[in-house]
């Protein structure tokens, strides 16, 4: 864990690195945000920790515009409810009050650590691809992950970094998929001041970034081909070339690609050079959809359901007997990242002591629910739903029947909106989606004439 302190705080900041150092991160200090960004265009870093006097509203665009994907952070001292908020309006993830207290440091360095990436498996057909993980980590190879989406390739691919023998050294990601093409040469191997419109200053790429550890090339089926012969230079020879520069950088890194496309098909098709399939794919690791592996489902529903009701400050609940069966039942198309968004709708939606089949909305092929119990019909044993009984499933049938998914859908994100104060990227967080996904949703919604709370408010029009 990388993180960058950005502030002073008469020493209260020194406090907070000193703790996040014995939580085992590497810290680096810088007085102000323009000294910040410099340092993240030479070094990079996993998280920022900024003082709240400081123009967190105008750091946020600034590093969007950098393509830095970087959560930040908010504090200072004292617990005032509106400092806090107007922290979360200008862009933070989350706000610490000063002076700092180990675990709330702790626990904010876990959770950017893990996240998402916690490896959860169960399946006897998970546990072989998670055997042969383990057995190539400690190796150099490149390895190639496949696997269609929502499976938990970028999962797959932290966890052969954690038992590589670079572990202690960065892990970087980049998406092929989500940068524009003409942008993606910059973010891969950096620029040199001037070298384009808009470089104002010299940035390091993600190769540099990854020196002595971890580079993976997440959706790398999507890269340019002409950009691929560069990429192969790059991983043949340990060197790279910044945009506008004149001498090539040594980088020592280990190479994970993942895809969701048959790149064997793609070189056929002439959309992927074949010397560099061969060059990933020295080590294949097929990650495989969750309908094929069963006993996983479960597992996951479970750490799911348990994760979000501790995020939403909700009772947790059991799963009920027969909303497991139904999640078995299903097919999962979207996968994990399905199961995922199911479950947390369900711990937002469930009444009573149980997560029951009320609770979990599956859209089939026509876009109606299924799975949702109505208040009067019985449930698989002859009695009412264990998690949805007597009035709750009345209020749970009632509020549900006759909505589409795409109703369902509007409503959670709007109340997620209004419960964050507007703030896009912690209702993001919250529902599990990117933050484009959501703004697509919100354009949509406001050209239907739906209200949408705006940033700082919770309840205006957008």
């Amino acid at each position: 864990m990388r993180l960058l302190i950005v502030g002073t705080l008469d020493g209260q900041l020194g406090a907070a690195s000193q703790i996040a150092m014995e939580r085992g991160a590497k810290v680096t200090h810088a007085p102000d945000i323009d000294t910040a960004l410099n340092i993240l265009r030479t070094r990079g870093a996993d998280l920022l920790m900024v003082e709240i006097s400081l123009d967190i509203p105008g750091l946020i665009p600034s590093l969007r515009a950098e393509h830095f994907s970087i959560p930040v952070v908010a504090c200072g001292i004292g617990t005032d409810p509106k400092i806090a908020a107007a922290a979360i309006r200008g862009g933070a993830k989350e706000y610490i009050p000063l002076p700092p207290d180990a675990e709330l440091i702790a626990a904010v360095l876990e959770a950017v650590a893990e996240d998402s990436q916690q490896f959860i498996y169960r399946d006897p057909v998970m546990k072989n691809v998670a055997a042969l993980a383990e057995q190539v980590a400690p190796s150099e190879a490149s390895i190639l992950i496949t696997g269609e989406s929502g499976t938990g390739k970028e999962v797959m691919a932290h966890f052969v970094h954690q038992k590589s023998r670079r572990a202690g050294k960065p892990f970087v990601a980049v998406n092929c998929a989500a940068i524009p093409e003409n942008l993606l040469e910059s973010e891969l191997f950096g620029h040199e001041k001037g070298a384009f419109t808009g470089a104002v200053a010299r940035r390091i790429g993600k190769f540099e970034e990854a020196d002595g550890g971890t580079l993976l090339l997440d959706e790398i089926s999507e890269m340019d081909v002409r950009l691929q012969a560069k990429l192969l230079r790059a991983i043949q020879e340990r060197q790279i070339d910044r945009v506008g520069g004149s001498k090539p950088v040594n980088v020592n890194i280990r190479i994970i690609a993942t895809s969701n496309r048959n790149l064997q098909e793609s070189v056929k098709a002439g959309e992927f050079r074949e010397d560099l399939f061969f060059r990933l794919n020295v080590v294949n690791l097929r990650v495989p959809p969750l309908r094929e592996r069963p006993a996983d489902v479960q597992a996951l529903a479970d750490h799911f359901a348990k994760k979000y009701a501790e995020v939403n400050h909700v009772p947790m609940r059991k799963i009920s007997d027969d909303a497991l069966r139904m999640l078995k039942a299903h097919t999962w198309p979207g996968n994990v990242r399905e199961l995922e968004n199911t479950m947390h709708r369900s711990v937002l939606l469930a009444h009573g002591d149980e997560i029951g089949i009320g609770a979990i909305l599956l859209p089939d092929g026509s876009g109606h629910l299924t799975g949702i119990a109505p208040a009067s019909a019985p449930a698989s044993n002859g009695s009412a739903d264990h998690g949805d009984a007597g009035a709750d499933g009345d209020a749970a049938g009632g509020s549900l029947v006759g909505k589409t998914v795409a109703e369902v859908e509007r409503d959670l994100i709007i109340d997620t909106l209004k419960h964050c104060l507007g703030n896009r990227t912690h209702a993001a967080n919250i529902l599990g989606i990117s933050i484009r996904t959501l703004r697509n949703k919100l354009n949509q919604y406001h050209s239907e004439g739906v209200n949408v709370p705006q940033p700082g408010d919770g309840s205006r029009a957008y």
